[in-house]
């Protein structure tokens, strides 16, 4: 018998591939005959260069970057060498972690250090450049990222504006002559796992902003501002990004990545799964087990476990999800390719002990689930013999 085990993280607590070990170790304590296949996955969030730099062969490079604040830190990026592949993780220059809560102000932080791990792939060579967007603790519509590949953006008297939130309205033109010219050579795809658009009540201010620190008349401002930005680009540029599905992710850098790289937007889990081959992975599978911290109706929209039950439900596997929390959209999570789903919570607990003990409570049901699968595999193979007259 062959699993696939292909989780991403749960949040808080265990990343994707220390939640895969403890599925393995649940699994081997009913029959080490079991071949376990571990494969973890992500959305474009976190992990998304751990992930893929351990599957496809590369390495992690640090670099000095700018944080938010613009103060000097190190940041990983990965170099897959031998495709030409770059992947960048936002979060890791302009996450909002890295940002002391009593600093947190999206008006003042910046995306500048993304581009600069930007710049270092192009130095390295790279022609395909993945960025993963999540986790921002900006909202400057990508100026960070555009300033570190050369683009000036302008006030009406003609002055360099600082790359930050605050600065976003006073955007009256953008200069683009001293453009590194390497960028336009690039395959550019950026994965995200969010649909807003740059401006609107859906849009990067009002819905996440006030996560990164802002308040009201902040939310205002910047959604003013990020209009204003799109404005600009429209009239510049030629390119309208304001509407596009997915702009508004990671503080506008959505609409930054088309503007400023000439990117492609793209559900995080449909990139990540081509790049991992992972139909090709489910050739001989009989069981595939997921999971995340957890499992509700926003499951179904581009999230890691809806994009691996929906590729073993085409390919005729089963796939059962682990999760701490599962919501009751039962008849939702089952359209999309799922199974069956399963709070790992064995009893009452409180959140903090759910995330203190997620390894073996994984492991807990990782156990009971295979228990389940063999008997009903077992009976089955039975009820055929006796069918067939044995």
């Amino acid at each position: 018998m062959k699993v696939l085990v292909a989780p991403d993280g749960f949040k808080g607590s265990i990343d994707g591939y220390q939640a895969a070990e403890a599925i393995r170790q649940g699994l081997g304590r009913v029959s080490t005959a079991i071949e376990v296949d571990c494969l973890p996955v992500t959305d474009g969030g976190d992990g998304l260069v751990d992930i893929l730099v351990q599957a496809l062969g590369g390495n992690i490079v640090e670099v000095a970057v700018a944080d938010p604040l613009g103060r000097l830190m190190q940041a990983g990026l990965g170099h897959i060498e031998a495709t030409g592949t770059g992947i960048v993780e936002m979060a890791r220059a302009s996450g909002l972690v890295l940002v002391e809560e009593s600093c947190r102000n999206p008006l003042y932080t910046t995306t500048l250090g993304t581009g600069q791990l930007i710049i270092e792939c192009l130095e390295r060579g790279v022609k395909h450049l993945i960025i993963g967007l999540g986790g921002s603790a900006t909202c400057d519509g990508g100026i960070g990222v555009g300033q570190a590949l050369g683009y000036r953006f302008l006030d009406r008297d003609g002055k360099e504006l600082e790359p930050v939130g605050a600065s976003l309205g006073r955007i009256a033109a953008i200069d683009s002559t001293g453009v590194d010219q390497r960028i336009f050579e690039l395959e550019v795809e950026a994965v995200c796992d969010v649909a807003n658009p740059l401006t609107g009540p859906r849009g990067a201010s009002p819905v996440y902003s006030p996560q990164k620190g802002a308040g009201p008349s902040e939310v205002a401002q910047l959604n003013a501002g990020l209009a204003n930005l799109a404005a600009v680009i429209r009239k510049e540029m030629g390119i309208d990004v304001e509407q596009v599905a997915g702009a508004g992710a990671a503080g506008g850098l959505g609409a930054g990545v088309i503007a400023f790289l000439g990117g492609k937007l793209r559900p995080g889990i449909e990139l990540v799964l081509d790049l991992l081959d992972f139909d090709s992975r489910l050739e001989g599978v009989d069981l595939v087990i997921t999971g995340e911290g957890r499992i509700d109706y926003q499951t179904g929209f581009d999230k890691a476990p809806a994009g691996v039950a929906a590729a073993a439900r085409r390919a005729g596997i089963p796939c059962v999800a682990l999760a701490g929390g599962v919501e009751d959209c039962r008849g939702e999570l089952h359209r999309i390719g799922f199974d069956a789903v399963f709070s790992i919570c064995r009893h009452p607990m409180s959140l903090e002990q759910a995330m203190a003990n997620t390894p073996e409570l994984l492991a807990l049901a990782a156990e009971q689930v295979i228990r389940l699968f063999l008997a009903a595999s077992d009976k089955s193979a039975a009820a055929q013999h006796v069918d067939r007259g044995g």
